[in-house]
């Protein structure tokens, strides 16, 4: 398959006429189908727990307030990071059945979808609603693929967050107000926490265990030879990527031996309980500790895994309009309002995410919200591989498969670089 040009480098409603105009003077639209009245929008996501629940909700709230003459019918399908949802999707589109929009994660997670034309260029919708002046450059270049635009973002995530139990902590002698300085002093501590008898770190099933490996890939290589692994410039099989790997070993050694039957929040929950002290997990994990009445410092810390560079896992939530949607109107009235200022405020307060405007006012965000602020605007980016910003859906499907491998004791370490470079050979042709 051709690979896209998405870059990895650092770097009011819509009226009725709008819509119509969107669509064509014609009365066509620029799906190339559909026959429906613009009265519904089916929406396609995997938020169906949880804090992503909770943002969809959000959403559809400001949904209902700017386009009351419109249905939201809920498509979300449960499963972690969206794995059962993308199949349920898959055969849906081969099956020329598409929803009116679904979730994807930006970035060269749609390639796929636009390899296989089963989403068209939104462009105009950009230019109709002025989000080239109202999204970060930096996240325009995430967004862009070969000079078109394939879906609109409602948010962005970090992923390489560091989430800690301060009753844990503490408890085995580790001061939770004092983050390692050091991937070697992280690992340290993972040693300690054994020794006091609590699991040091959690995580779940394979998506979790790469969303792991990147934040090692990213705190050990920096944000340059990290990007480097996209396109080339960086070996799979080189010594630093050798060391990294070593550390993800290290670090799956010291996690809960019923992790693959696990997802984030259970794994998260280890945390929250008090059985487990860290767990390496994106910021969503953040309205879980708050829905427990936990208190940042209090009750945990955050940091980002230590290492060469201060790096912000990027990824973000975005909405396509499907070759073929039958109700293209109401898939660009949901387009306008998970864009809108008022519909990323709403959301983004309820998910823990970070709006992907930069006009939104965010004075009321809470603490975590307000860091992740600053170290999209500050700190070096890299795009996640677990969430679709980095790698295809089919590079990633190699990836975890690989990975699942490795944690299970099928294959030793060099067979798992080896592996991934092979992996990467396929995928940059």
């Amino acid at each position: 398959m051709r690979r896209r040009n998405f870059l990895y480098l650092t770097g009011g409603t819509l009226a009725a006429v709008g819509l119509a105009a969107c669509g064509g003077s014609d009365g066509s639209d620029s799906s190339g189908g559909g026959d429906g009245d613009g009265k519904s929008v089916e929406v396609f996501t995997w938020w169906a727990a949880g804090s992503e629940k909770a943002g969809l909700d959000a959403l559809v709230e400001v949904f209902a307030e700017q386009y009351p003459d419109i249905e939201f019918i809920n498509g979300a399908v449960a499963g972690g990071a969206g794995s059962a949802a993308k199949d349920m999707l898959q055969s849906r589109l081969q099956a020329g059945d598409p929803p009116d929009t679904f979730q994807a994660h930006a970035g060269a997670e749609l390639n796929d979808y636009i390899d296989a034309g089963q989403i068209v260029d939104i462009s105009d919708v950009y230019d109709e609603l002025g989000l080239r002046e109202a999204f970060p450059e930096s996240l325009l270049e995430r967004l862009t693929a070969d000079g078109a635009i394939y879906s609109v973002p409602s948010n962005i995530h970090r992923s390489n967050v560091v989430w800690g139990s301060t009753a844990a902590l503490t408890e085995a002698g580790i001061d939770p107000a004092t983050p390692p300085a050091s991937m070697d002093e992280f690992l340290a501590q993972l040693d300690t926490l054994a020794a006091a008898g609590v699991t040091p770190l959690s995580v779940g099933a394979a998506w979790t265990q790469v969303n792991l490996l990147e934040a090692i890939l990213m705190a050990d290589l920096g944000a340059a030879a990290y990007n480097g692994l996209f396109d080339g410039s960086t070996g799979w099989d080189s010594a630093e990527v050798t060391t990294a790997l070593e550390h993800f070993e290290t670090m799956m050694s010291h996690t809960n031996t019923d992790r693959d039957g696990l997802d984030w929040p259970d794994a998260t929950q280890q945390l929250i309980d008090g059985t487990a002290a860290y767990n390496v997990m994106g910021d969503w994990a953040v309205a879980a500790f708050d829905e427990a009445g936990l208190a940042p410092q209090d009750g945990y810390v955050y940091f980002e895994l230590p290492g060469a560079d201060k790096v912000f896992g990027f990824l973000a939530d975005s909405f396509t309009l499907p070759e073929g949607a039958p109700n293209p109107e109401g898939t660009r009235a949901w387009l306008d309002t998970i864009s809108s200022p008022d519909g990323q405020l709403a959301f983004n307060l309820a998910k823990g995410s970070i709006p992907a405007r930069t006009d939104v006012d965010t004075a009321e965000f809470p603490e975590y919200q307000q860091t992740a602020l600053t170290s999209f605007a500050e700190d070096e980016i890299c795009s996640s591989i677990a969430h679709g910003a980095a790698t295809s859906v089919g590079w990633l499907n190699a990836i975890s498969d690989a990975t699942s491998q490795f944690t299970a004791g099928a294959t030793d370490l060099a067979a798992y670089q080896q592996a991934l470079a092979d992996i990467a050979t396929e995928n940059q042709a």
